[in-house]
């Protein structure tokens, strides 16, 4: 993988003190005090951040097409404090600020999968809710949980979120190390842990068109041939905020990718792929505003 490819040049967004204000606010205010100033600073944003803007605008005019210039940015700014809303969730739940109630639908099912095979399973996730809570759910698995993910650029939001940091149940897997990265991939996934792997962004690696939100949306399929590969299913995470303190976590949808002898091993992926979409497509229809692509994958 090219570690300068475009995607990977994003703006730091988040710096030491905005963390340290938000923690104040949640300190003397609480959440919802913190979700009060939150509208500010996502005012300036949308007015001042115009890569941020446009990012999430690719994925806007799609949901809601034909809103007109005024109400698409509103919708933008909508999508701007769902976001914050649950980074700020994040760094409470880290602090020990906050106790959040988390719902987990299909957690048996999931314990069955693990229980009544030798190999693990993967756990496909994406830029939708807020993920890195749901992630807290499965140490009742457990399992250990193998997160593939970029190290994280900014220094005040890694510190702050807790993002790249392994704990007693987490280990990272960075993509960036190449074919060593699959093997550690692989040999988890045989020694029957779970692997969570990013579904939505392709950065550099092999994409499939699929239609997502009516359009032709370019997905990463190596999440479905390390599966097929290993003959080990793909559980799809769908994390979603219900209230201020309640979150309910999806893991019900599950895949069982394999080669067909009649396809080439990248078209016998894309039925998989398009599923993927399609509880994408789904989820968003429910939960509009908690879709954090901030990315155009409908461009190649």
């Amino acid at each position: 993988m090219d570690k300068k490819s475009p995607e990977f040049q994003e703006r730091h967004r988040g710096n030491a003190l905005g963390f340290w204000i938000f923690g104040f606010f949640l300190r003397i205010f609480g959440l919802r005090g913190a979700y009060g100033f939150l509208h500010f600073v996502c005012l300036y944003y949308l007015l001042f951040d115009r890569p941020a803007v446009a990012g999430a605008d690719a994925y806007i005019q799609r949901r809601f097409p034909g809103g007109g210039f005024i109400r698409s940015r509103w919708r933008v700014y909508r999508l701007f404090i769902s976001q914050g809303k649950q980074l700020i969730d994040r760094y409470a739940a880290i602090a020990g600020l906050v106790q959040f109630n988390i719902k987990a639908e299909g957690e048996e099912q999931l314990a069955e999968l693990l229980r009544n095979r030798k190999e693990g399973l993967i756990l496909l996730t994406a830029h939708i809710g807020n993920w890195q809570v749901a992630l807290t759910t499965l140490r009742n698995l457990n399992r250990t949980v193998h997160l593939v993910m970029r190290p994280e650029d900014n220094e005040a939001v890694a510190r702050a979120l807790s993002l790249s940091r392994e704990s007693d149940f987490i280990r990272i897997i960075s993509p960036e190390a190449d074919l060593d990265g699959v093997f550690q991939i692989m040999n988890a996934l045989k020694q029957g842990d779970v692997v969570s792997i990013m579904g939505d962004r392709k950065y550099d690696f092999d994409a499939i068109d699929v239609s997502f939100l009516g359009a032709m949306a370019y997905f990463p399929y190596g999440a479905f041939v390390i599966a097929a590969a290993v003959g080990c299913p793909v559980v799809v995470l769908l994390p979603a905020k219900l209230s201020h303190k309640k979150y309910l976590i999806d893991v019900h949808n599950v895949l069982q990718p394999c080669y067909s002898g009649a396809a080439g091993k990248k078209e016998s992926l894309r039925p998989y792929v398009q599923e993927f979409s399609n509880i994408l497509s789904n989820y968003v229809e429910h939960y509009p505003y908690q879709c954090f692509l901030f990315h155009d994958v409908w461009r190649n």
